[in-house]
């Protein structure tokens, strides 16, 4: 009867690590499903963006420069707009420009919000302009690769990249 016990028991412990096992497994699978997807659709966006396109939105201009290092062909500096005839309190960039937006010149993380590093340079760049006076959507971008979000001119930063 000894025997029977001591088999009975061996029998539910080896039933025991195999259904937590299982169940690990089970647990961990979906997650790795969901990288799967969402690294599938980081690539799909990347292979839509062009590097002779012209993008305003936060997400393609994020992607653009995460892509190719730089901003696409339809950002200006803000004196490569003044040199055109741009005056920001007139509102008059579109007037003066083929539909060009601000960017590319120096963001001076003054108040620290975001990280720094010895050596990083942060940049900025209007997102969603649409003519006349500019909005308060802004990326802001660094030259080892971090790229940033604010939709309240500097006030709240949210990580794109």
């Amino acid at each position: 009867m000894r025997g029977g016990i001591l088999k009975k028991k061996i029998f539910s412990l080896l039933l025991i690590v195999i259904l937590t096992a299982a169940f690990i497994a089970g647990c961990m699978m979906p997650q790795a499903v969901e990288n799967n997807e969402t690294n599938g659709g980081a690539d799909e966006k990347e292979q839509a963006i062009n590097e002779d396109g012209k993008y305003t939105s936060a997400e393609e201009v994020a992607v653009y420069i995460r892509t190719y290092g730089r901003l696409p062909s339809n950002f200006i500096t803000k004196k490569e707009a003044m040199a055109l005839g741009w005056n920001s309190e007139k509102g008059n960039l579109w007037d003066v420009t083929d539909r060009m937006s601000i960017g590319g010149d120096s963001f001076g993380n003054r108040e620290g919000a975001l990280p720094k590093k010895e050596g990083r340079k942060w940049f900025e760049c209007d997102i969603n302009y649409e003519g006349g006076y500019r909005v308060a959507e802004r990326i802001v971008y660094s030259n080892d690769g971090l790229i940033y979000y604010t939709n309240d001119h500097y006030k709240t930063f949210v990580q794109l990249y």
